[in-house]
């Protein structure tokens, strides 16, 4: 099994951990375009000790599903022990701590980001579960839990690297921001000189020239991509075409339709009719400048079978355009 400097070196573009979206069929399909390392949704600790069958579902990896991390979390240094083991059996590619979500109902009970109110209680239980499993063990965070003029991630970085993490993923804001005023990438540039472990910098990367920015000017090893995988899972060949030295394809009409195809059809192989045919409509926007025109009658649909005719009828339609419009090429040069 290759370590976690190894995975990054390999392959520098991964999938971030994104609850309920970065499910098995989310990654199988972002890994059909170039995401070779994924990180599950993250899975409660305590449910997964209890063996709830919501979390024993989310640690469950197919053996075309890797290399695949499994992230846990929660506030409770003994339950995620104890998490950390039962996930280790599941033999993921390494073990992912979220110490990084911002939601309140997360973060306010002292899980997620929460774990940055207290740094040293952070690193003593990321100490503890290093020690205890055999597995790379990685931490994902933010740079600060609030408007602090100093964000305590540099620090923060050279203590879980001495209680022997493998590698860390910043994602560019403080837990009090959410989602919200933009990623500060210099800060993930600032852990990764205090550091000799892989630094992920993770953050507002909608693009592929992002992610080739964000390495540039981080020197980061490796950068995660999230929300911007949900409207263009392309965003990982893009990335790697131009990490490579290539050139970044825009996805034609006929790779989006089958994108779309391909999202509802595995999700509704999981969760069944109508649920995964609903929770598909969210990738909408991998149809690009399509979604506009058959957005009401691909939303009428509560089965596959119809989804998938609105879809057929599209992909016909694109091509009877683009043969016309060859011929009307054609007719005019003559």
């Amino acid at each position: 099994m290759l370590s976690v400097a190894e995975l990054v070196a390999a392959s520098p573009v991964w999938l971030a951990p994104m609850e309920d979206v970065s499910d098995a069929p989310f990654r199988a399909v972002c890994r059909s375009v170039g995401a070779d390392v994924c990180v599950t949704e993250f899975v409660n600790a305590e449910q997964l000790i209890a063996g709830a069958p919501p979390a024993r579902r989310k640690i469950t990896l197919a053996p075309g599903d890797r290399p695949t991390a499994i992230q846990i979390y929660g506030s409770d240094a003994d339950h995620l022990l104890g998490a950390a083991k039962v996930a280790e059996a599941a033999a993921p590619a390494f073990i992912d701590i979220n110490c990084g979500c911002w939601v309140p109902r997360v973060a306010g009970r002292g899980a997620g980001a929460g774990w940055l109110r207290a740094p040293d209680a952070m690193v003593e239980m990321a100490r503890r579960i290093v020690a205890t499993v055999a597995l790379p063990v990685t931490v994902k965070t933010r740079i600060g839990w609030g408007p602090e003029s100093h964000m305590p991630i540099v620090d923060l970085a050279r203590r879980l690297e001495d209680a022997g993490v493998a590698a860390l993923t910043i994602h560019c804001r403080t837990a009090q921001m959410g989602h919200n005023g933009a990623a500060d990438w210099s800060w993930a540039a600032k852990a990764r000189a205090a550091v000799q472990i892989p630094v992920i910098v993770n953050g507002d990367i909608r693009s592929g020239a992002d992610a080739v920015r964000a390495l540039a000017e981080t020197g980061c090893a490796g950068v995660m991509i999230g929300r911007g995988a949900i409207d263009h899972p392309w965003i990982f060949r893009e990335a790697r075409a131009l990490l490579a030295g290539g050139v970044a394809s825009e996805p034609t009409d006929a790779e989006r339709i089958a994108m779309y195809r391909e999202i509802v059809t595995r999700n509704t192989a999981k969760r069944g009719e109508p649920f995964g045919v609903g929770m598909s409509r969210r990738h909408l926007r991998v149809l690009g400048h399509l979604a506009a025109d058959i957005r009401p009658t691909l939303f009428a649909q509560a089965t596959l079978t119809g989804t998938l005719a609105v879809l057929d009828e599209a992909a016909a339609h694109t091509g009877n355009l683009r043969t016309r419009n060859a011929a009307e090429t054609f007719a005019v040069s003559r």
